[in-house]
């Protein structure tokens, strides 16, 4: 599958709750690792991630991959990504954010997703209180340091 056609069944899995087509994308022992809830590896627990999780607080998902970049082995794209909270806060805000999405690749299939993303507009558009943006934010900020390719930067 190319490039852009995986992106195009990538996004059009989650906007459908359809947790099984989206995992087929991944390797068996694929991992996604989720901005908000983690790591699922394996893929019962991706599609468990979108049919579950994704949809648990959230409804009327949109995601849009933009300008893709692959040398076969790496696949970068940029997204917009947006949907309807359920959070009683939110009070049916549409959430809105940007990102990058970084996927290792291995025969064809996604071997393991992460992303870079702006959630802090997302935060503001659901009423989140400032407390509470902080401490995600803190949290984010913590992974980010935790990872082998930041060692360099915290010496």
């Amino acid at each position: 599958m190319n490039p852009t056609a995986m992106l195009r069944t990538f996004c059009d899995a989650v906007e459908r709750r359809d947790g099984k087509s989206f995992a087929a994308l991944f390797t068996e022992d694929g991992v996604y690792h989720d901005v908000f809830y983690g790591a699922f590896a394996g893929r019962a627990k991706i599609a468990e991630l979108i049919d579950d999780w994704f949809y648990r607080t959230a409804e009327d998902f949109r995601w849009v991959m933009h300008d893709p970049v692959s040398d076969g082995t790496t696949l970068y794209a940029r997204y917009t990504f947006s949907y309807r909270s359920k959070l009683p806060e939110a009070k049916g805000a549409r959430a809105m954010f940007e990102g990058v999405s970084i996927m290792r690749l291995r025969d064809g299939l996604i071997e393991s997703y992460r992303e870079v993303a702006n959630t802090a507009p997302a935060f503001v558009d659901l009423n989140f209180a400032a407390e509470r943006i902080a401490k995600l934010m803190a949290r984010q900020g913590a992974e980010l340091k935790a990872r082998p390719e930041m060692r360099r930067h915290l010496e």
